[in-house]
């Protein structure tokens, strides 16, 4: 390997070669070290002047195609934002919600029926998901989660409560006038039709999971889960509404014609009081002939160009959280339905892990990009939470579709990865396991071997979401162990699985 790579501890590693202006911190023992190609990418992006003292590299750290950066890193500046560090889906993330549904009260057959119910209720790939008027849109994109709630009559606890930023993440009030002026009506139009769609992009998915094992009896306690209790995770992201408006904002190729067209069109009928802005937004675009020159675009945190970024990047965070939330209702009642009971449901955390930021960190205040890592802050910096100040920040790692989950809570002190955990495990370099499906009959096999069904799994490439491609589960969590990033709470088996 022709990088510069020196050993800290064994299981963090630090990379820094003659071209970068920081260098890279991987939180990793050997054998999680990625690929060539990652490290290269890691290596232009750390060799930007904007980029704060080092690059926190997680566990998940890997390469995916069209991006700029790797997956699985957390990337600080103190005065700029770099909108092509992080994936063009604002808030993409992951939510665990308790029920009282138990392996002693729910049987497999109840859970199979349920699952069969759902997957027409909970769309992958799909034009139409749950309807919400315009003006139920717009508010949700300007005040958060509280105006769904109160729509749909959402019975599920804790919502807001337990939510990054309370479900909203606007610190100031906005008004309708204000959404309309930052992102284009014919966007906010076709969101009307597509919240509650899982989406059809990677390995986004709705999971039942049982808890298997407690790991922190009193955490545990805390955070009311209990072994042989279900649990439903939802990973999910901003859909239409997020990768319009950040197409207009981001320098990304455009994936398909038809985007073009549409974004092309939602903004000539545009009135916005920001068109200045926006034309000094999109020449940038060209000049870096849509991000594939260097270096990084910069957007001024202070500046117009940063705040009108950010504007857009939090409203359509707020619909994530919506459509994680609609998804979450209309599972609630189908199992009203299916079941004829009331699942109880209760948000434990909804967290994204496409994020940008402003936190402080070094002694310094910064812009914090998170590129598939999740937010995990310690007791300390929870303690405006009545129950996150006791434990610390939930963060819930995923392995794969058939092996185990953690849930795990931040801790204290963990400055080196600017208090960010990996969100899974990652695609690993070499295939982990000795079976690898080559086609749907023969993943769907290899998961009932370990007592997991997949459903409507449509997609010609989801075999390549088999636990084969992905990194070992013991060696991802001793890595966040070891560096004292996350403490586990509880292991989880996946049960029932609706993947694209």
């Amino acid at each position: 390997m022709p990088y510069n790579v020196r050993e800290i501890s064994p299981y963090k590693r630090e990379m820094k070669t003659g071209k970068m202006k920081v260098p890279v911190v991987f939180h990793v023992q050997e054998g999680l070290m990625p690929a060539e190609e990652t490290m290269h990418q890691m290596e232009s992006v750390a060799s930007n002047t904007s980029v704060f003292h080092h690059i926190a590299a997680m566990a998940d750290v890997h390469s995916k195609p069209g991006r700029k950066n790797a997956t699985g890193t957390t990337v600080t500046s103190e005065h700029h934002i770099l909108p092509q560090v992080n994936d063009s889906d604002p808030a993409c993330g992951m939510r665990l919600v308790r029920s009282n549904l138990t392996d002693e009260n729910t049987t497999p057959e109840e859970i199979e029926k349920l699952f069969r119910a759902l997957v027409p209720r909970v769309p992958t790939k799909a034009y139409l998901g749950t309807y919400l008027p315009f003006r139920v849109i717009v508010d949700i994109a300007r005040a958060g989660i509280r105006p769904l709630i109160e729509h749909l009559g959402i019975k599920t606890k804790y919502e807001a409560e337990n939510s990054l930023d309370r479900g909203n993440f606007f610190e100031r009030e906005m008004s309708r006038k204000d959404i309309r002026n930052i992102i284009p009506s014919l966007f906010l139009f076709f969101a009307q039709f597509r919240s509650g769609i899982l989406g059809a992009a990677g390995n986004h998915f709705l999971d039942l999971m049982k808890v298997s094992d407690i790991e922190d009896p009193v955490l545990a306690e805390k955070l009311g889960v209990k072994k042989g209790q279900y649990l439903f995770m939802v990973h999910c992201g901003s859909g239409i509404l997020g990768q319009y408006t950040m197409y207009m904002y981001t320098a990304k190729k455009r994936e398909h014609k038809s985007t073009a067209i549409l974004m092309n069109i939602g903004r000539f009928f545009w009135r916005t009081p920001y068109r200045k802005i926006v034309s000094e937004i999109a020449r940038k675009i060209r000049e870096s002939d849509f991000g594939r020159k260097e270096p990084l675009i910069t957007y001024d945190g202070d500046g117009e160009d940063g705040r009108l970024y950010m504007a857009a990047r939090n409203a359509c965070s707020n619909f994530a959280h919506a459509n994680r939330a609609v998804i979450t209702h209309n599972v609630a009642r189908t199992v009203e339905e299916v079941l004829g009971r009331d699942p109880g449901f209760e948000l434990l955390y909804d967290m994204p892990h496409i994020l940008v930021s402003q936190e402080e960190h070094y002694g310094k205040k910064l812009w914090v990009h998170r590129n598939g890592t999740s937010r995990a802050y310690g007791p300390s910096r929870m303690s405006d939470h009545p129950v996150f100040g006791e434990t610390g920040e939930p963060a819930f790692i995923p392995t794969s579709m058939s092996t185990e989950a953690y849930l795990c809570v931040g801790q204290d002190g963990n400055e080196s990865s600017f208090y960010s955990c990996n969100h899974g495990a990652g695609k690993s370099a070499n295939k982990t396991d000795d079976v690898v499906p080559e086609n749907k009959a023969e993943l769907d096999a290899k998961l009932k071997t370990k007592g997991v069904t997949l459903y409507n799994g449509r997609s010609s490439r989801v075999i390549e979401q088999d636990s084969s491609h992905y990194k070992r589960a013991d060696d991802v969590i001793a890595s966040v162990k070891e560096n004292g990033i996350v403490k586990p709470v509880a292991r989880m088996q996946p049960v029932s699985v609706i993947m694209y």
